[in-house]
């Protein structure tokens, strides 16, 4: 019996919080233990003003990365000019450790659509992602990191499943992936309410075991909301049991990378919030453990 392949390591990872406007002050008062903390580029690509003074003073106390919503990756119509430019400015000035988007389009002619819509997995939807991939890391002169997608409709007559489309976005761009292990769970549950008959966290795992580690930079962790006869990723609530489950499991497989808890709706007081990078590190923990001991052979 042979050891899968792994990317352990014995360093626990770097683990940090969303940062919404609720806990903009009491963060920056109390400055809690976090490895960096991440904020949405959107919000601060007006130029100067009391968003862009209220980053740059947490800059002076954490690492931050920027996570867009907006790039429109899958777009076949390319990148908005304007946003990306915005999204430069930005990046200049804060130098975040890390900038990343989604792997998906909310926009094309005479199309600027409100949600992150799933781009279909085939060669020619992959072909225009990594065209635009290339056009953003051009233009900001340093890689960026992809996220998967919580889709809630599908295209038809896939070419690949989704860790191949990542894997060969990720191998012909040089980009890096942004993991959401609540978005992987959330989709295995609704296709659950579908009808398929596959266990959803086996479902997941078998995502996880797929992705190429050498390309993943991030993992985010968040709550979901269950609707009857759909789930929606709402990021309203604490992390799910199941998702720390695959936490673990996402550990013992790519190793310790660094992990964000991303809490945008409902948001509770910031001591709240703050106990989640705690399991966090302790999940981590024993998953690099486990992940560390020596395979026994047969």
């Amino acid at each position: 019996m042979t050891a899968p392949a792994h990317r352990t390591s014995a360093a626990a990872p770097q683990v940090g919080i969303g940062w919404r406007h609720p806990h903009y002050a009491t963060l920056l008062e109390q400055q809690p233990a976090l490895d960096f903390i991440e904020v949405h580029s959107e919000n601060f690509f007006a130029p100067g003003g009391a968003a862009l003074a209220v980053l740059r003073e947490a800059r002076e106390h954490y690492p931050v990365s920027l996570h867009g919503v907006g790039l429109s990756l899958g777009s076949a119509a390319g990148i908005d000019p304007w946003h990306l430019d915005q999204l430069a400015r930005l990046a200049k000035a804060i130098e975040p450790v890390r900038v990343s988007d989604h792997a998906s389009f909310a926009r094309g002619p005479g199309l600027h659509a409100a949600d992150l819509l799933p781009v279909p997995m085939n060669h020619v939807a992959l072909d225009a992602m990594c065209a635009n991939v290339n056009r953003v890391q051009d233009r900001l002169q340093r890689t960026i990191a992809v996220e998967n997608l919580s889709a809630y409709v599908q295209w038809q007559k896939a070419e690949m499943d989704e860790p191949a489309f990542l894997n060969a976005l990720a191998q012909r761009t040089g980009c890096q992936l942004l993991v959401d292990v609540n978005n992987i769970y959330v989709n295995a549950l609704n296709a659950q309410l579908r009808g398929e008959s596959l266990d959803p966290l086996n479902v997941c795992r078998r995502w996880l075991d797929a992705i190429q580690p050498r390309h993943v930079a991030e993992l985010h962790l968040a709550g979901h909301v269950h609707c009857g006869d759909i789930v929606i990723d709402d990021h309203g609530s604490r992390v799910d049991d199941a998702v720390w489950s695959l936490y673990g499991h996402a550990m013992e497989r790519l190793g310790a990378v660094p992990t964000l808890i991303e809490w945008d709706t409902d948001l509770p007081e910031l001591q709240v919030l703050l106990n989640e990078p705690g399991r966090a590190r302790s999940t981590a923990e024993i998953a690099l453990q486990r992940a560390s001991e020596p395979e026994l052979t047969a």
